[in-house]
């Protein structure tokens, strides 16, 4: 009896830290709006991840809230499959070592200054097979992490690829 009471108590605190948009603040509807057709979709933990990032927001430089929400509103824009491949792809950065993964992140950012023909050329080509233990469906896990370097939050999954528009910032 005092475990079901127990775990009824436990998913009635849940229900109570997933609140519907029009149970948001006006202040965390501003700056969340871009997810608004998606919000009330989103499980609880994610939703107190954008919370949290809407809490923040405020203190953060106005190029990084203009990044928050340009990520948003890339992220509100991809379908569900685009969203699970890119929360894959974050996770194998974030799976890869040090070295490797700075290396990942030099290569995006030279990709980030492309001229958008040749981005376009570049997404139009098909992605080369994977490598073995660089992230591909049969290399084994890594289990290096790094903290996140920014100042702004990273994506709530997803990782930067030239293929998708990077996503939005929240951990």
């Amino acid at each position: 009896m005092t475990l079901g009471l127990a775990a009824s108590a436990a998913h009635a605190q849940i229900a109570l830290k997933s609140p519907s948009w029009n149970e948001l603040s006006e202040h965390d509807r501003r700056i969340l709006a871009p997810l608004a057709q998606d919000w009330n979709t989103l499980d609880g933990q994610r939703k107190q991840k954008w919370l949290g990032l809407a809490k923040r927001y405020p203190t953060l430089q106005p190029d990084q809230q203009e990044r928050i929400q340009a990520q948003m509103r890339s992220w509100s824009r991809l379908t569900p499959a685009e969203r699970n491949a890119a929360r894959e792809r974050y996770r194998t950065l974030k799976s890869l070592p040090p070295d490797k993964e700075s290396e990942v992140r030099r290569k995006w950012q030279e990709y980030q200054n492309l001229p958008p023909e040749q981005k376009r050329e570049l997404a139009a080509k098909p992605p080369p097979p994977p490598r073995p233990g660089v992230g591909g469906r049969g290399s084994a896990p890594q289990t290096s992490k790094t903290p996140a370097k920014s100042a702004a939050p990273s994506p709530p999954g997803p990782a930067p690829s030239p293929a998708a528009p990077t996503p939005p910032a929240a951990r």
